[in-house]
């Protein structure tokens, strides 16, 4: 297993805890971005990313994400697949619903950090994005090793 897979699985064993607090994993010049939200635009820098992330936990309950399978693209990007899973603190409703055709992150980590991190509400467009197909989906039996 690569060094880049072994970071993104660290990152991701907390954020499946539902903990979204650790930041050391990030380059303090990171670039962030939602890209499938609309208005979505690139955040520079450990604050601007946090800014973003905390606002868009505020609107859930106990939201937390299960990786479904990493794909690494290349030596530097880890697609993660992603189950997204919470409540609506207005709506009331379960985000696993609302998401579908599942989440997926693109991490780019270089000498260690992660220096950008794309978040898609729609596993399909990373995918794309990414150059792959839908059939190329990550293998949903290696989010658990």
């Amino acid at each position: 297993m690569s060094e880049n897979l072994q970071l993104i699985r660290s990152i991701l064993a907390a954020w499946e805890r539902g903990d979204f607090s650790a930041v050391h994993w990030a380059d303090p010049r990171i670039e962030f971005a939602i890209v499938d939200d609309p208005g979505s635009r690139v955040e520079r820098g450990v604050d601007a990313m946090t800014r973003t992330w905390r606002e868009f936990l505020s609107a859930w309950e106990n939201y937390r994400v299960e990786a479904r399978g990493y794909h690494e693209l290349d030596e530097e990007r880890v697609l993660v697949a992603l189950k997204p899973q919470g409540r609506g603190k207005v709506s009331g409703l379960e985000i696993d619903a609302a998401a579908g055709r599942g989440t997926a992150n693109v991490f780019h980590v270089r000498r260690g950090r992660v220096t950008r991190l794309d978040t898609y509400f729609d596993r399909h467009r990373a995918l794309a994005d990414v150059g792959l197909s839908t059939g190329s989906e990550p293998d949903t039996s290696a989010g658990k090793r």
